[in-house]
Parts: structure tokens; C-alpha cells; sequence
């Protein structure tokens, strides 16, 4: 197996689809697979997440909260909370980066039409933006039919460093964000029908800005799509951008393994060996 790397996964999540997440990441694991990020929605589910994924060399963690009605009631609390939840790992921020990044936060307008809802969720990611930049870490943005309410927060944030997960725009906005400084990640929606939007985006992302996930458990790849995703999956979306873009799968997963190296902070071991 390639040294694939799944950018953005909810690992805790799998159990309640009826799948084993650790017995599935052994098995990748010892196959070659390359590294898994498990990412964060809820201001107080990193200590278990880590609790049941950390003993996995090259499973790396995000902590953040994710715009849920609930968290953009209060979003002081909420922050407060997350504060709380880091304080006695931050010493993985500078020793073995097992916390690579802050996330995932960002703007849902699929979900979030309720206008009251929206000055919570610019005070939740502004929060969330600045202590990713404390701590010297990437964030991970979520954007659903709000690319220009995204772009604008980002902009609002000097030297913000992260990545763009599953990215659902086009050309334009791809262009945007990459001026921004962002990375891209594709998911298993790029296999879909209706996506033309995304692969010309696909095929504009330069080399050393793009990630690959699967969002486990959600938008399983073809020909899985309508089942629960898992990290493996994730061989299908380089499969498919590879033929997008017309190069080698190979070649593919290795400058992603690069990318994902050099955001998220991890040593090229980490996910190599």
C-alpha cells in the first residue's frame, strides 16, 4: 500500500456505524498506510479521543469546536472549555506534535440559515483562529455555502496558516483561499457526479497545497458512496484526483505525504515508517 494520508477523519465516530476503528487502523497501519488526523467538533472530546487513538504512532489529533447551534449560543464558554480541555497536553504543541492543529471551525450556512446564528460563528472561529496562532498551529476550517463569510474571516487573521477541509466551491474561491494562503483538501465528493465544479478546482490546486481525506464516517467515496467512510477509502479519492489531474497515484501520495508533513508539523517519520 501507498503512504496514503487521510487528512480528516472522525475516528470515535466509526463505532457508531459498526466499524472496529482500531482493528481498521492495525490493519492499515501494517499495510503502510501513511497517517491518519483525527479531528476535534466538540470543545471537550480531545482527552478521549486520545484516550482510545494515541497509541497509534502516526494518528495525530485536532482540538476545536465545530458551529453547532449549542456552541454558538455561548461562544465564550464554549472557548473556555476547549482552553480547559488543552491546558494539560500543550506540551504536545512542542514535543511530539501528537495536537497538530485547531479544528475544526468554520461557517455552515447549509445547516446554520438562522441569521441570529451567524455573529456566533465569526466569534467562534476569530477565537478559535487565535489560538491556533498562539500555539503556532494550523487550523482547520469548515466552509458549507459560505466561501465568502470564510475568506473574510480568514483575511482577518495575519499569518494564519491551515487548510480548507473538504472543499465544496470552485475555480474561484479555490483561488481565493489559495491567496490566502491556505491549503486545499479534496474528499469523497470529488468522485461524485455532480462535482465538475470541484475537479476543475482539482485541477488548478497547485502540487504543494493539496490534502487528501475521507471525513470518515461521512461522503464515502465511489463506489462506496451511501456507506459509512472509513481512512481506507481514502485510497479511492487519490485514485480519482490522480486521474484528474493526469499523474501517477504514486506521485500523488508522496507530495501530499510532504504536505501533511510540513502543516501539521510532523516528522517525515511520522508518517513514513
Amino acid at each position: 500500500m501507498l503512504p496514503y494520508v487521510d487528512s480528516h477523519a472522525h475516528l470515535s465516530m466509526l463505532a457508531s456505524r459498526g466499524i472496529d476503528a482500531q482493528a481498521r487502523l492495525q490493519a492499515l497501519f501494517a499495510e503502510g498506510f501513511g497517517a491518519v488526523l483525527d479531528i476535534g467538533t466538540r470543545c471537550d472530546d480531545l482527552p478521549e479521543r486520545k484516550a482510545e487513538f494515541a497509541h497509534f504512532p502516526r494518528v495525530r489529533f485536532s482540538a476545536g469546536i465545530w458551529p453547532s447551534a449549542e456552541a454558538l449560543a455561548d461562544p465564550p464558554a464554549f472557548m473556555e472549555r476547549l482552553e480547559k480541555s488543552l491546558e494539560t497536553i500543550t506540551v504536545d504543541c512542542a514535543a511530539d506534535r501528537k495536537v497538530a492543529a485547531i479544528g475544526e471551525c468554520g461557517f455552515d450556512r447549509h445547516w446554520n440559515t438562522d441569521s441570529a446564528l451567524f455573529p456566533g460563528e465569526a466569534e467562534l472561529f476569530d477565537a478559535q483562529a487565535e489560538m491556533a496562532l498562539r500555539l503556532g498551529l494550523p487550523l482547520i476550517v469548515h466552509s458549507r455555502e459560505a466561501a465568502a463569510e470564510t475568506a473574510s474571516a480568514i483575511a482577518r487573521h495575519r499569518g494564519l496558516a491551515g487548510v480548507i477541509h473538504c472543499f465544496s466551491y470552485g475555480l474561484e474561491e479555490a483561488r481565493r483561499f489559495l491567496d490566502l494562503g491556505f491549503h486545499i483538501s479534496f474528499s469523497g465528493t470529488i468522485t461524485y457526479k455532480n462535482a465538475e465544479n470541484q475537479r476543475e478546482a482539482a485541477r488548478f490546486v497547485p502540487a504543494d497545497r493539496l490534502l487528501l481525506e475521507t471525513d470518515s464516517p461521512y461522503l464515502a467515496p465511489v463506489p462506496f458512496r451511501g456507506k459509512a467512510a472509513e481512512p481506507g477509502m481514502v485510497e479511492y479519492i487519490y485514485a480519482a484526483l490522480a486521474a484528474i489531474r493526469g499523474i501517477g497515484t504514486a506521485g500523488l501520495a508522496e507530495s501530499a505525504a510532504g504536505n501533511a508533513s510540513r502543516l501539521f508539523g510532523l516528522p517525515e517519520a511520522a508518517i513514513r515508517t
